[in-house]
């Protein structure tokens, strides 16, 4: 777009020259994310304080200029890409730890700190925060509130959303907003934090976040168990879901996955055709019991090897092969279709049959792995975009896979976020009554839609 008249000279009082980019070359690199998809912006701004950001969004306002809130475009479904150009927001200066307040179990931090940073902080005093995402060490906190990350912690300590306390935000109107408390219980007026997580960017610009903390466990053990068949493994999983035990991770891997980490370790045996990887913590006296009960619900039909990692090096190998495999799937083909599905757990084995079914209708290779204890499954369609008759079946086969994740009870997203990628699928999953509430939502926080326009709902 054409920026509008003195917005520049209007940006640059408010940051100074050396940080605003309005060279094409400058801003080409935040015109991504880790989707893929790309549209450069007008301007960059590189914000450092609240009352910076909080003059960028009314500067933006008044000239009617698109703004995306950016992290560090870790993301997968295209929710940083300023589609409509205009000025990206960047974070990432952003990055103090404020408070660490082990008394209270808190942390209060600026949005561009990364997920590691966190993570390292708070373990010097003994606790962690509970989303764990795979690009922990790149991505940042504010970031992760936006798309409501997990990880495979989540099985038993939750996402963002369970996470996260309080926030301060700056909304589409130029406002700046407090939400939520400082304490675990709360129950005072409507729960707008958890209305914020998750959004995307799309209501207000996160400038704070007070993040829960959990002790970290005394000790920790992982179980490898493999299968002869994917609907044994994804019964298997029921089956330990459905035990008193929590495991702390409960993690999938379909024959494709297992083949395609074997470029990276010889950890994983050779015939196995799908594989959990099991995790308890806890404290050591307890371990004992908690792995017997765990090792018990995965014994079952189908069950070829069933190993207990002998040491930290052994589990923290079985880790890293599991942590490589979604930047490793872009070896296996050019193009890929990086769903985060999710299904209630008993309908898991349902889910893997209906997808290998579809892979085998539509030729399209399907690759399945994630975290199967809260049925959030990572469905990974491959193909090559310059094989005409590849790529002219992907998008149906999507569409297929959503329709039968929608049929079994589940949704479309489980820590991605909808940004672009699934936008134009979003009236499958929520009815027009709630939709339209939705936008109206959307109206009151930013009612000059130019925080982050046209994400999450279908252009009309």
């Amino acid at each position: 777009m054409t920026l509008a008249p003195g917005l520049i000279a209007d940006l640059t009082a408010i940051v100074g020259g050396e940080r605003l980019l309005t060279e094409a070359a400058d801003c080409y690199v935040y015109g991504y994310d880790n989707s893929r998809r790309h549209v450069p912006p007008d301007a960059v701004v590189f914000a450092l304080t609240e009352s910076e950001i909080q003059a960028v969004v009314r500067t933006c306002r008044r000239h009617r200029t698109p703004l995306v809130a950016r992290g560090r475009g870790t993301g997968t479904a295209g929710a940083a890409v300023p589609l409509r150009a205009g000025v990206v927001l960047a974070l990432e200066r952003m990055n103090r730890i404020l408070e660490i307040d082990p008394a209270n179990r808190l942390m209060r931090v600026e949005p561009g700190v990364t997920n590691r940073e966190v993570q390292d902080a708070a373990a010097r005093h003994g606790f962690f925060w509970a989303p764990d995402p795979t690009s922990a060490a790149y991505c940042s906190v504010g970031g992760n509130i936006a798309v409501n990350a997990a990880g495979p912690r989540a099985v038993k300590y939750g996402a963002a959303r369970e996470n996260t306390l309080a926030l301060k935000a700056v909304a589409g109107t130029g406002e700046v907003i407090r939400v939520g408390v400082a304490t675990t219980k709360g129950a005072v007026g409507y729960d707008l934090t958890r209305l914020l997580i998750g959004s995307e960017g799309t209501l207000a610009i996160i400038t704070e976040a007070t993040l829960k903390l959990t002790p970290l466990a005394h000790a920790r053990r992982t179980l490898r168990a493999t299968y002869d068949s994917m609907p044994h493994a994804a019964l298997a999983v029921s089956r330990i879901m459905a035990q008193p035990v929590t495991p702390c991770a409960l993690e999938f891997l379909d024959e494709a996955a297992i083949r395609m980490t074997r470029d990276y370790s010889r950890a994983l045996p050779e015939h196995a055709v799908a594989l959990l990887l099991i995790e308890a913590d806890g404290p050591e006296a307890a371990l004992d019991e908690a792995v017997s009960a765990l090792a018990a619900a995965a014994r079952g039909p189908g069950l070829t090897e069933l190993a207990t990692a002998e040491t930290a090096e052994d589990s923290a190998a079985l880790w890293a092969v599991r942590k490589a495999l979604s930047p490793a799937l872009r070896t296996l083909a050019p193009n890929k279709l990086n769903e985060d599905v999710v299904v209630p757990v008993s309908r898991i084995p349902a889910l893997i049959s209906g997808l290998q079914d579809l892979s085998a209708r539509f030729g399209i290779p399907i690759v399945n792995f994630g975290h199967a204890g809260n049925g959030n499954i990572h469905v990974n369609l491959l193909y090559d975009s310059q094989n005409p008759e590849q790529a002219a079946r992907a998008r149906p086969c999507l569409s297929e896979v959503f329709d039968l994740v929608l049929s079994l009870n589940g949704t479309l997203s489980g820590e991605h976020g909808i940004g672009i990628e699934k936008r134009d699928y979003l009236t499958r999953a929520i009815d027009a009554p709630t939709l339209a509430l939705m936008r109206a939502i959307k109206g009151q926080f930013d009612p000059d839609n130019i925080l982050n326009p046209a994400k999450l709902f279908p252009e009309v």
